[in-house]
């Protein structure tokens, strides 16, 4: 079937993924692969059974008259509301398309009838693999372009969870690539109220919530949520000379708003759906498990509150370790183990990760596998790109890539987490850890110290900063 227009409204990365990618096969086929604007590029290619995801993408690069950078910005996708896949140069998007259903039954645990209708697209989007201070270096505007509809999706989407600031600041630099520099009256706060979700992420626009009752909170000079994203938009600055090409001087802002997004840890991260173990609570010690996102990028893993928008845990691979088990007849488990406290004393902290959904892979294995396994693949090999990679200069730890010399140093990043009570920050409070110390090959619960790691899974070669704690003759256990 050809493809057909989107919605209205603002579509996360997989709501567009109903649609058929391709309407007839044979010697010759017509093609559809989206954009992160939902924009469609049509092929027409010959051979398509056999046609990999290298040649495919090297036809849309040709289409939108891509640089070469593109190639290791973006890759293709199958994604479809069930599941998404990155594929793999030498994969076959159209053999994986037909084994579409074999694939939603191993990796999901959708209903039959939504199986049987599920059906996805191929989507030109990021490479999870692709470093942002790479990202740092590309001035080409349409894979800026690119870079930036995909980022305003997730933002808008809530899967990268934002500060009511954060939410301002991005949304203002989308009404000024909308609407061009900022004009007393123009837009008008009405005018913005009636798409403010095309600006802001949907549970921050809902009166009585999110955003409006944070701004309320700040005192009697706070205006509505309309009025702040117009005093942010005021503030949005312009490049001197660039008025004259519209288009052109959109550029700067779309990289204003990657590097904003670049604060993000989990910017760029693929996500998994999981559940984890709430904290007891009440009289009767109540727990019950709660819906998490978990998300796994080269800097770290994260474990993002679904339901709450803000982020559980954060670790970077120097900060913990790891390992998966798959006990038959249960769910599969991803561990992750990291230092903590225990009424201020240092415990060994681990946390039991649920998870029989896949919303993500990268690599489709040709024997079954769990979750918990593909999640722990993707963190040791994201550490082994990590190690490869060329150690950065003093610049560019701090702030991207070096200066060419003449040019002016790059902005200065601040990180959101030193923001007091930030949606990034970790909340390990509201986690359900185990505090242990491993005797024999028995997990026992220790109070309040620990002796070793369980796991071997951390990162090696001296890197990490993950220690452990040394036992006392008078360690209590319980």
């Amino acid at each position: 079937m050809d493809g057909t227009e989107g919605n209205g409204g603002q579509p996360g990365p997989a709501d567009r993924s109903h649609r058929s990618s391709v309407s007839s096969v044979g010697a010759r086929a017509d093609v559809l692969v989206y954009l992160a604007d939902d924009t469609m590029v049509p092929l027409a290619v010959e051979n398509l059974p056999s046609l990999t995801a290298h040649e495919l993408h090297q036809a849309v690069r040709e289409v939108l008259q891509l640089p070469d950078v593109a190639l290791d910005a973006f890759a293709l996708w199958l994604v479809s509301p069930l599941l998404e896949v990155q594929l793999k140069p030498k994969h076959q998007p159209y053999k994986l398309g037909r084994q579409w259903q074999e694939l939603l039954l191993r990796f999901t645990d959708a209903p039959d009838d939504d199986v049987a209708m599920d059906e996805p697209s191929l989507q030109f989007r990021r490479n999870v693999f692709f470093p942002k201070r790479r990202e740092l270096q590309i001035h080409d505007k349409e894979v800026l372009r690119l870079l930036y509809e995909e980022a305003k999706g997730n933002v808008l989407a809530a899967r990268y969870p934002c500060d009511v600031e954060d939410c301002e600041a991005l949304g203002a630099l989308v009404c000024r690539v909308q609407f061009g520099p900022y004009q007393p009256g123009q837009p008008t706060a009405c005018a913005l109220r009636e798409k403010l979700d095309s600006f802001l992420p949907a549970h921050l626009c809902k009166r009585g919530h999110g955003l409006f009752a944070a701004l309320r909170g700040r005192g009697t000079k706070a205006g509505t949520g309309e009025q702040g994203l117009l005093n942010a938009y005021r503030r949005v600055k312009e490049v001197a000379g660039s008025e004259s090409e519209h288009e052109a001087s959109l550029s700067p802002h779309y990289r204003a708003y990657l590097l904003k997004c670049h604060e993000l840890p989990f910017y760029g991260s693929a996500f998994f759906h999981g559940e984890i173990d709430k904290p007891a609570q009440g009289f009767l010690h109540r727990g019950g498990q709660k819906p998490v996102s978990v998300a796994i990028g080269l800097e770290g893993v994260h474990v993002i509150d679904s339901r709450e928008k803000h982020v559980l845990l954060g670790l970077r691979f120097q900060e913990l370790s790891w390992d998966h088990t798959s006990p038959e007849e249960e769910e599969s488990v991803l561990w992750l183990e990291f230092d903590g406290d225990n009424e201020g004393t240092p415990v060994n902290k681990l946390l039991k990760i649920y998870s029989k959904q896949l919303s993500w892979l990268i690599a489709l294995p040709r024997t079954p596998v769990t979750v918990a396994e593909l999640m722990s693949s993707l963190i040791e090999y994201c550490i082994e790109l990590s190690q490869a990679a060329e150690p950065a200069t003093p610049q560019e730890s701090a702030a991207g890539p070096a200066s060419a010399p003449g040019s002016s140093p790059p902005p200065t990043q601040h990180p959101q987490l030193r923001r007091q009570g930030s949606v990034v920050c970790s909340r390990i409070q509201h986690l359900s850890t185990i505090d242990y110390v491993e005797e024999g090959e028995q997990i026992k619960r220790v109070k309040p110290k620990r002796s070793t790691s369980f796991f071997s899974r951390q990162l090696s070669l001296g890197q990490g900063t993950y220690a452990v704690v040394q036992p006392t003759e008078s360690l209590e256990q319980g």
